[in-house]
C-alpha cells in the first residue's frame, strides 16, 4: 500500500516521506520513535539531576532575544516555588512570538551550572490551561523536511489502521511462547500507553526480527558450507617450534584459540572464525599463529589493519617472528614504485606474506595462493572491504578478531555462521589499571597530576566524545578541549587527533606521539584502535557517561601497556544514580566480557547491538529497547521451528529474502 493510501498525504508530503526511505504503509510503520517524551508525571526543579529530561510546571517573568550572538538564541527568566532559573533556545526565534508572562508546561534536559542556577535547553512547552500536547507517553520521530512531529504521529496511526500484520513464526509456537500479536506490539509501540505497553511492544518486534534473523543464518549456514580447497601440511611439532619464539607463554586461552585454528584448517571444510578477546588478551599472537600454518604448508598469506600506525606495527612483528619468509608492507604512503614491485611479487608468489591498510583491497593486488587472511580489528571495516580480501584467494581460510568482547547470547545473534573463538583471559605481564570516577570539582588536582607525570616522562591521553561541539552548549568539542588544556598546562605539549584529519596526518600524529615527541594525546575515539604506547599510563575520558560500558573499556585498554603503574580517570559532570551505576562497573571491573554482559543489562539488547552495526543489519531495530531474553528466546523459538514439527518453507524463503545480504555479512 502507498503512502497517498492514507489521509491527508499529498503527493508533495509524500516525497517528504521519502526522504527518510519511507516509500510504503510497511515502511511507515517500521519508523520506529527515535525517543519518548514521558509525561505522566510533573518533577519539580529541585529534585531534578542534571542532564535529567523532566517534565515541570513554572511561570515565565521575562522573555529576552539575541540576535547578534554566534549562535542566536531566546531566553527566558522563570521561578518556580521560590527557585529561578532560565530556559533558552538556540536558533528557535520564533519561541520569542509564543511566550509570553504566564504559567507553563516545560518538558526538556536540566543543566545545573554549578553554583550559577539551573538552566533548560531548547524545552517543549505548552501554557498551563492550554495543555493539548504535553501529555501521556508521546512518540518523537526522525524528520526531514517539512515534515511535523503531528504528522507523522497522524499519519502512522493510520497506517497502523490499515495494514494485515502477519507473524513467520509458527502459529503453535506462538501460543507456547505465549506472544501478543504483531499488531498490537506495533501499537503498543507506536502508541503506549504506559512504559510497560512500551516495553512489551518492543521486545515483540524484536523478537520477530531475531528470529528471523537465527532463522535466516540457519539457512545460509547449511547452504554455504564450502568444502576446503587446500591441504595444510604443518604438524603441531612444527607449530609448537614456532611458538617458542615468543618470549612469553602463551596463556591457557591463547593456547585454546591457537589449537582450535589449528582444527579448523586441518578440517573438510574452509575456516570462517572470529576470535574475540580483552584489549591485551594476546590475540594478534595467535592470528601470527595461523599466518605460520599457512606459509609452512607453502602458501601465502595477507594481514589487514585498519590504520597504517597498526599495520606498521604489524609489519614488525612479522619480521621478527618469520625472518625465514619474505614479508612485504602494503599501506597508502608506500612509495609508487614500491607498490608495483609488491603487488608483482605478491602476484608471482615471491612474497609470502603482504601486510597492510585498505591499500591491500586494491583491484590491481593479486596473490598467486592466498590461503589464510586475518582482518585485524573487524568492526572497523565494511562488510565490502572484508570481502575484497577475502575474495582473493579461493576458498581462503578467514580469521576476524575483535577486540570489543559481545556477550555470548549476543554472538549467537550478531556471527551466526561464524565459529566464535574466546580467549577469556590476559598475559601475566599486562598491567592492571586503577580506574577512577572523577567529578567536575576535582578537574584541577587531575591536571596538577598529568603535569607531574609529563615531568617523569610519563604520557597521557585525553577523550572527547565529540569533534565538534553542541548548541546546547553541554559538550566541550575535541578541539576547544585541546585549546583550553593548553591554556592551563602551557608547559606540556599537546597533540590534536580526530577523524576528520588525513589518514596520513592521523599517522604522523599517532607515530610522533609513540616517540614521545608529546606529552599528551587529545583525541576523540579513533584511538580507540591504535599502536601500543608503553609510556601512556593516564587515560582521561571527558563526559564518560555518554560513552557505552564496552567503548570505555576498550579506550582505558591504551594504557598499561609497558612495565609501569597506569590509571584511567571518568570524567563527568552527571549527577545521575544511572550514569554512576554504570561508571562503578568500569572502576570495580576489568573484565571485558563480564563488562559486556553488564553493558547489555543496563542498557538492552537493542542499544547494544545497535552500537555495533551499520548499514541495514540492525538499521531497522536500532531504536527498539529490550532485554537480552529477548535475543534467548528467538533463538529457543528458532531452534522449535526447525525441529522438523513444523512446515517452515515459507519461513525459510521469507527469512533469507530479508536477509540474503547476510550471505556477505556472515563472512565477517
Amino acid at each position: 500500500m502507498q503512502l497517498t493510501d492514507l489521509k491527508y498525504i499529498s503527493e508533495k508530503r509524500e516525497r517528504e516521506f521519502n526522504k527518510l526511505n519511507i516509500y510504503t504503509l510497511e515502511e511507515l510503520v517500521r519508523h520506529f520513535p527515535r525517543d519518548y517524551l514521558d509525561l505522566t508525571r510533573v518533577t519539580p526543579l529541585t529534585a531534578a539531576y542534571h542532564n535529567a529530561v523532566i517534565l515541570t510546571k513554572c511561570e515565565v517573568l521575562s522573555v529576552e532575544v539575541n540576535r547578534t550572538a554566534r549562535c542566536p538564541f531566546v531566553k527566558a527568566a522563570c521561578v518556580q516555588s521560590g527557585t529561578y532559573f532560565t530556559a533558552i533556545w538556540f536558533n528557535q526565534l520564533y519561541v520569542a512570538t509564543k511566550l509570553k508572562r504566564g504559567d507553563y508546561l516545560f518538558y526538556g534536559r536540566v543543566q545545573n551550572k554549578y553554583g550559577l542556577g539551573c538552566q533548560m535547553n531548547n524545552p517543549t512547552f505548552e501554557p498551563v490551561d492550554k495543555n493539548y500536547g504535553l501529555k501521556g507517553i508521546v512518540p518523537v520521530y526522525s524528520l526531514s523536511g517539512n515534515l511535523t512531529q503531528g504528522v507523522v504521529r497522524v499519519s502512522v496511526k493510520q497506517a497502523l489502521q490499515k495494514l494485515p500484520f502477519v507473524s513467520r513464526i509458527p502459529l503453535p509456537l506462538q501460543k507456547k511462547y505465549e506472544l501478543i500479536s504483531l499488531k498490537s506490539a506495533y501499537e503498543k509501540v507506536h502508541c503506549p500507553k504506559n512504559m510497560f505497553e512500551l516495553r512489551q511492544g518492543s521486545e515483540r518486534i524484536a523478537l520477530e526480527e531475531y528470529f528471523l534473523l537465527v532463522s535466516a543464518f540457519k539457512v545460509i549456514k547449511g547452504d554455504r558450507e564450502e568444502a576446503r580447497r587446500r591441504k595444510y601440511s604443518v604438524t603441531k611439532d612444527e607449530l609448537a617450534e614456532f611458538i617458542a619464539r615468543f618470549p612469553f607463554p602463551f596463556t591457557k586461552g591463547q593456547n585454546s584459540a591457537v589449537n582450535a585454528v589449528f582444527k579448523a584448517v586441518h578440517s573438510r571444510r574452509k575456516m570462517n572464525m572470529l576470535l574475540q578477546g580483552d584489549v591485551g588478551s594476546g590475540k594478534t599472537a595467535v592470528a601470527l599463529s595461523g599466518v605460520y600454518m599457512a606459509v609452512k604448508s607453502g602458501y601465502q598469506a595477507a594481514m589487514l589493519a585498519p590504520t597504517e600506525v597498526l599495520a606498521r606495527q604489524n609489519f614488525g612483528l612479522l619480521q621478527r617472528y618469520f625472518p625465514d619468509y619474505s614479508v612485504a608492507l602494503l599501506v597508502g604512503s608506500t612509495p609508487t614504485a614500491e607498490k608495483r614491485a609488491v603487488k608483482a611479487a605478491a602476484a608471482n608468489g615471491e612474497i609470502d606474506i603482504v601486510c597492510g591498510t585498505h591499500a591491500v583491497l586494491q583491484d590491481d593486488v593479486a596473490f598467486k595462493n592466498l590461503a589464510f587472511a586475518v582482518c585485524d580489528e573487524q568492526h572497523r571495516f565494511g562488510v565490502a572491504q572484508r570481502s575484497a580480501l577475502i575474495e582473493k584467494g579461493a576458498g581462503c581460510d578467514v580469521l576476524v578478531m575483535s577486540a570489543t568482547p559481545i556477550p555470548r547470547t549476543l554472538s549467537l545473534i550478531l556471527y551466526g555462521d561464524l565459529d566464535v573463538t574466546s580467549i577469556t583471559d590476559k598475559p601475566r605481564s599486562r598491567q592492571d589499571i586503577s580506574t577512577a570516577i572523577v567529578p567536575e570539582r576535582k578537574y584541577r588536582d587531575m591536571l596538577l597530576y598529568v603535569a607531574e607525570q609529563a615531568k617523569l616522562g610519563n604520557q597521557s591521553y585525553f577523550v572527547c566524545p565529540k569533534i565538534e561541539g553542541d548548541d546546547e552548549g553541554t559538550l566541550m568539542s575535541v578541539t576547544e578541549l585541546y585549546d583550553y588544556l593548553r591554556s592551563k598546562l602551557p608547559q606540556t605539549r599537546f597533540a590534536l587527533l580526530h577523524g576528520k584529519m588525513k589518514e596520513k596526518e592521523k599517522t604522523d600524529i599517532m607515530s610522533a606521539f609513540k616517540a614521545k615527541e608529546y606529552d599528551c594525546l587529545v583525541s576523540t575515539t579513533v584511538i580507540e584502535v591504535g599502536v601500543d604506547v608503553p609510556d601512556a599510563t593516564t587515560m582521561i575520558i571527558f563526559d564518560a557517561e555518554r560513552f557505552g560500558l564496552s567503548q570505555l573499556h576498550q579506550l582505558r585498554g591504551r594504557v598499561g601497556r609497558g612495565d609501569k603503574k597506569s590509571y584511567c580517570f571518568l570524567l563527568t559532570r552527571s549527577q545521575s544514580e544511572e550514569a554512576h551505576e554504570r561508571l562503578s562497573v568500569i572502576k570495580n571491573c576489568s573484565d571485558g566480557f563480564k563488562i559486556a554482559e553488564e553493558d547489555l543489562r543496563l542498557r538492552g539488547g537493542g542499544e547494544f547491538i545497535g552500537t555495533r552495526q551499520s548499514g541495514r543489519l540492525m538499521n531497522e531495530i536500532k531504536n527498539l529497547r529490550f532485554p537480552v531474553d529477548t535475543v534467548i528466546t528467538a533463538k529457543a523459538i528458532s531452534d522449535d521451528a526447525f525441529s522438523g514439527e513444523y512446515d517452515i518453507e515459507e519461513l525459510r524463503r521469507t527469512a533469507y529474502e530479508k536477509y540474503s545480504h547476510l550471505a556477505e555479512v556472515s563472512l565477517n
